[in-house]
């Protein structure tokens, strides 16, 4: 870490509180020293912000708290709120419970159901850009497309939604993008001869009707379980295309009633206490997922002989029990999945999809199921860090070819030879199936990140060692 993050209190402290809600200990003694040298005169940093999803707005917020005013957060869409503004489908939901679902400094205490709905989560990012004063900072409709070092700043190269480029300096990057932002489509064989509707559940087209259309679903997922069910209600047909089953647990969600949320607005300890408790009981669910453990192989038993009641004729096991257990992929949760299988107009295929043409999806049994329109469920690019976004750091080397062999990065935050860059969802965080951990990790990364300060005399800038990247320590060594 370098001397100056060291001089102004920026590096990781000691976290204090309760698990969901935890602050660092000298955060406002902190701010405070921050505040106390810019008045003496000390430049603060010049802080480009990528993304005005969950991770960049908590960073924009974090740096007002510290006093820290000299930012821009760059998101390329219309507004905040990230794969929650994208992802606009029919029974779009948080899988999380929503009162883990905030962030500790700026907790919901009237969420309207116990897993809240997507416009009710976008309408709270939306919120903090006004309760924070974000909006002086924000600057929607800008995309930034390169970033590249020079010497001592880092030079962003951005891109105006009517077009217009430039280029603007910056000390501190702090990218705040997420995984789910680009829609993965397979490229499968015919697919452009397809003469329907298609379109991938992050880019849900709301103008097609489906009422009495054959529908096709490819890629049974997170995100199928949720839009599959309002589909079946409305279309003709629907046939899934399945690669493999998943384990769906009850979601069992309800409404809060109007006597709760006054009462955890009234009493903040008591939400606190809550939102604890969620945590936990999320977090002794990982004793499922251990390898041949008891409870795991207990779990899988139990779904096993219970599901098993719904194969028939024209439910196949294959389509019901998964080959693999409990953990190896993310588990599911809703209350109508099965009772969707077990429609008339639903059938589940698990045959490979080989090919698509004008009317059909064709599969490995050589049947043509004919559809009017294609959905995809097929999840983002998720390993494609960065993309399309080019970074250039120190001598000129692309983080591209840093990363030929599989992208890696010290902590999840920093890589080698690209001073005062960070990520805040970086390699090795997260994609999906562990958003309690991953919105814990933000909550607490932002008021640990490692960000630089200026001195009164001097540029210092944080560097990490390649020794670093190639055996991460629990903290950064002070020589660095």
């Amino acid at each position: 870490m370098g001397t100056a993050s060291r001089r102004f209190g920026f590096g990781a402290g000691v976290l204090s509180g309760g698990v969901t809600g935890a602050q660092v200990r000298d955060a406002e003694a902190r701010a405070r020293r921050v505040r106390d040298l810019i008045a003496r005169g000390a430049r603060p940093p010049r802080v480009a912000i990528l993304g005005a999803g969950a991770g960049g707005l908590c960073m924009g917020i974090q740096l007002r708290q510290a006093g820290i005013d000299t930012f821009t957060i760059f998101e390329k869409s219309d507004g905040v709120g990230g794969t929650w503004r994208d992802n606009t489908y029919p029974g779009a939901a948080c899988d999380v419970p929503s009162h883990l679902y905030s962030f500790s400094f700026a907790p919901k205490v009237d969420w309207s159901r116990k897993y809240s709905p997507q416009p009710e989560i976008l309408s709270y990012f939306e919120s903090l850009v006004d309760d924070f004063d974000l909006g002086p900072h924000l600057r929607t409709g800008h995309e930034v497309t390169a970033l590249v070092w020079q010497r001592d700043h880092w030079d962003v190269s951005v891109r105006s939604a009517d077009g217009v480029e430039r280029v603007e300096s910056f000390d501190v990057v702090v990218s705040g993008l997420g995984q789910l932002n680009r829609p993965n489509v397979p490229d499968l064989p015919g697919l452009d001869s397809f003469a329907g509707t298609r379109f991938h559940s992050a880019r849900w087209d709301h103008d097609h009707d489906l009422r009495g259309e054959r529908v096709g679903v490819i890629g049974i997922g997170a995100s199928a379980i949720q839009f599959v069910p309002p589909v079946a209600r409305a279309a003709r047909d629907v046939v899934l295309f399945q690669r493999s089953a998943n384990y769906v647990a009850p979601r069992n969600d309800a409404p809060y009633p109007a006597w709760k949320r006054r009462l955890f607005a009234r009493s903040p300890l008591l939400h606190r206490w809550y939102r604890d408790s969620i945590y936990w009981r999320l977090e002794a669910r990982f004793n499922v997922m251990r390898r041949r453990s008891r409870l795991g192989s207990y779990i899988e038993d139990r779904f096993v002989t219970q599901i098993s009641k719904l194969v028939s004729p024209t439910l196949s096991k294959e389509a019901l029990i998964p080959d693999y257990p409990p953990g190896c992929k993310r588990i599911l949760i809703a209350d109508d999945w099965y009772p969707t299988l077990l429609r008339p107009n639903v059938s589940v295929v698990t045959d490979d999809v080989t090919a698509i043409e004008p009317d059909a999806v064709v599969t490995a049994d050589g049947v043509r199921h004919q559809v009017d329109t294609l959905i995809f469920g097929t999840g983002f690019a998720t390993t494609e860090f960065l993309a399309p976004m080019s970074v250039t750091g120190v001598d000129g080397v692309a983080l591209n070819d840093v990363w030929a062999d599989g992208a890696r990065a010290f902590l999840g935050l920093s890589v080698p030879g690209f001073p005062n860059f960070f990520m805040l969802y970086g390699p090795g965080e997260p994609a999906t199936g562990y958003r309690s951990a991953l919105v814990r990790f933000m909550d607490a990364a932002m008021k640990g990140q490692p960000m630089v300060v200026h001195s009164e005399t001097k540029r210092q800038w944080c560097f990490i060692s390649d020794a670093v990247d190639d055996d991460p320590p629990r903290s950064v060594p002070a020589g660095l």
